[in-house]
């Protein structure tokens, strides 16, 4: 088989490729026509940012069993494309953590002591001790925003220095926080008390902005921040503002809201802070380490085997999915829906199957479960690969138990999530013929299908209830497809269940549990 590296990478990544037999060539700067050209004679090809695998390269590559690309993100390549064809697309998501976390730290001590600057004038001639005096790191409070890979090796280096750590993430229970040595606290928290501040989290609707003029004043005046993590999360006009006044002491950034920096950015006007060119993943090691995973992963799937970071196709064995196949959307739907319907951090998740299903290997279905449960809250790609290695990352214990008795249906499975607020769960079955149906909430017997948009309300049962959630429904413009109400004695709590034709605003939500009778309203969003 063969093996093309289109941009360069590490040599030892191609000599591991030749020491397991393979053809292993490197030709880099091609162009599109003519990587089509050539793509049909290789097996697997390598890329890092400056190839775009686009669908016509894809298409063209007849043999093609693999792409891998050396780093974490997968923007230039086409996903969709590459699905269709059958084409495996994996990724180096821990090839760069030991980079961005040193990096992280080398901005952060470069902040507390004004090492650029000092730098800077010195090499100009003139020798000022005056100007520059910085602070020590021992005994002061590192917020650490953000507990994955990178924010966990950050908090590790902050406790060696002698730092006491604090750290949000609403994904992470307060005993693992605790088993890492950091104490688990709410962003506000962070903000109102620690010295340093570090971010760790992707950018989202809910990560845009998050540090704006708002946060910035409630923050402690003279705290310190840094970020290494995406551009963005910042706004950067008021940490200017906020650097000016002084209620920012220092601050150090490596990503900006728009890369390359534009010359004229306020953010270059600035003497107490610290910028550096997307620099997070620039090390020897780093580009070594992305390499070799990349390549490990090609080799142990060209020989038959499965990729551990695969970003589109599950690596499942087909004879384990076969029997448990009709099964499978179910079990991602009720993944998907108790996890948007439960709040806090999860600790728990219970998969129970019961009836025929359970005489099958379930465990194909679990790890669906965890896919769909996982997919809402996480800023990365969650497939079939990785799911499990998450929950367990996340210190998510998982339990599976099965149970040839389904009570009123042939095959029944549950899905019991635990939170650091409270227990949630949902089961479900496949009626032959009619597909995928939701038939329990918390203990409350209903009737839905699972797809598209799900309003689930907890209310009391009493007279009414219905025609006043559909009125009020109606009167903001949402239409109703379907309707079931679950409940277990007359007068006491129920839950309604609402299938409807499009997404409902937080707004409508919160207006909607001021209703007398309503407590709690939920918008589950799942695939059509």
């Amino acid at each position: 088989m063969k093996i093309l590296a289109s941009d360069k990478i590490a040599e030892i990544g191609l000599k591991m490729l030749r020491d397991a037999g393979f053809e292993a060539d490197m030709k880099t700067g091609l162009l599109e026509e003519e990587l089509i050209k050539i793509i049909p004679e290789y097996d697997a090809l390598i890329v890092r940012s400056d190839t775009k695998v686009t669908p016509k390269i894809i298409e063209a590559g007849k043999n093609l069993k693999i792409i891998g690309r050396a780093g974490v993100g997968v923007d230039n390549v086409d996903l969709p494309t590459a699905t269709k064809n059958g084409v495996i697309v994996v990724n180096s998501p821990e090839g760069n953590t030991v980079a961005a976390a040193e990096h992280t730290w080398a901005m952060l001590l470069s902040m507390a002591r004004s090492i650029p600057q000092a730098h800077g004038k010195l090499k100009t001639g003139v020798w000022d001790k005056k100007s520059f005096k910085g602070v020590e790191v021992l005994n002061k409070t590192l917020g650490v925003v953000g507990l994955g890979k990178i924010g966990r090796r950050v908090a590790s280096y902050a406790l060696g220095m002698g730092m006491n750590v604090i750290a949000y993430d609403p994904f992470v229970t307060d005993d693992y926080a605790k088993s890492l040595g950091v104490e688990k606290k709410s962003v506000e928290e962070i903000f109102k008390t620690a010295d340093f501040i570090t971010f760790h989290i992707p950018k989202t609707k809910e990560t845009l902005n998050m540090v704006n003029a708002e946060s910035l004043a409630k923050m402690k005046k003279g705290v310190r921040i840094v970020n290494v993590a995406r551009g963005g999360i910042i706004n950067e006009n008021d940490l200017v503002a906020a650097l000016k006044s002084g209620q920012v002491a220092a601050a150090a950034l490596d990503v900006f809201e728009k890369e390359p920096l534009p010359t004229d950015s306020p953010l270059l006007g600035v003497d107490n802070l610290v910028v550096t060119p997307h620099l997070g993943a620039s090390t020897i090691e780093a580009q070594v380490n992305v390499a070799i995973d990349v390549v490990e992963q090609i080799i142990e799937v060209l020989k038959g085997g499965a990729a551990r970071s695969a970003v589109n196709i599950p690596s499942m064995k087909p004879e384990l999915i076969a029997p448990v196949k009709p099964f499978m959307s179910l079990a991602e739907k009720l993944g998907s829906i108790a996890s948007q319907i439960v709040t806090g951090a999860i600790s728990k998740v219970e998969v129970n199957y019961c009836g025929e299903v359970a005489e099958n290997n379930v465990s194909p279905l679990t790890t669906t479960v965890l896919k769909g449960l996982l997919a809402p809250i996480m800023d990365v790609t969650v497939n079939f690969v990785n799911a499990p290695l998450i929950a367990k990352e996340r210190g998510i214990e998982v339990v599976e138990t099965t149970s040839n008795e389904a009570r009123d249906f042939a095959s029944l499975i549950s899905v019991k999530v635990t939170s650091s607020k409270g227990q949630r769960e949902v089961g479900g079955t496949v009626f032959a013929g009619l597909g995928d149906r939701l038939v329990s909430i918390d203990g409350y017997r209903v009737d839905a299908v699972p797809v598209g948009y799900m309003l689930i309300l907890s209310n009391i049962d009493k007279p009414g209830m219905i025609g006043k959630v559909g009125t009020f429904l109606g009167e903001h413009k949402i239409n109703i497809a379907s309707m079931d109400v679950g409940r277990i004695k007359v007068g006491e709590k129920a839950v309604m269940v609402l299938s409807v034709d499009s997404a409902v605003s937080d707004d409508v939500l919160n207006k909607i549990t001021k209703l007398d009778g309503i407590s709690g309203a939920t918008l589950v969003t799942l695939t059509r």
